[in-house]
């Protein structure tokens, strides 16, 4: 499936995104090595934008400083469904006025439990879904299904 160009997140998108409980961030270093993190804390943000707080991800960090081209992966692990964000990303620091406006949302998320004093903030350019093989070979296949076959396949 080829990437769609949008500037916007639709309100399928967003509806996964609130379902999800972990992003996949991809980043690549000034040299190319790619790299790939988990982020547990992170919302849209207005119609084009993804933010994650920066718990602890010195490396993705380096990473978008030096190359702000970025990929966003997140799933429904049940529902085998999802998507694949790309953009570019820059780092919001605490004394950055776009901030506090930022933090908002994330704080609820982590109930102060979590701090941070950076924020990554995701400008999207491309969205794609992510589904399982088996809706493709298999399109007959609903989504009760693909749910009950992962939770056997995962032990639920």
């Amino acid at each position: 499936m080829p990437d769609h160009p949008t500037m916007k997140l639709t309100q399928e998108i967003i509806k996964s995104i609130e379902a999800s409980v972990l992003c996949w961030l991809a980043t690549v270093s000034a040299k190319g090595v790619p790299n790939v993190s988990p982020k547990e804390i992170f919302i849209h943000f207005g119609d084009n934008q993804i933010i994650i707080a920066n718990i602890a991800s010195p490396r993705s960090v380096r990473n978008i400083r030096s190359n702000s081209q970025v990929c966003v992966s997140f799933i429904d692990i049940l529902v085998q469904k999802g998507f694949q964000i790309k953009g570019t990303a820059e780092i919001v620091k605490n004394d950055d006025s776009r901030f506090v406006t930022m933090e908002r949302p994330l704080l609820e998320m982590t109930g102060g439990k979590f701090p941070f004093s950076e924020i990554i903030l995701i400008h999207v350019e491309t969205t794609k879904p992510i589904i399982a093989p088996k809706y493709i070979l298999y399109p007959d296949t609903t989504e009760s299904e693909q749910i009950e076959s992962a939770k056997k396949t995962y032990g639920f």
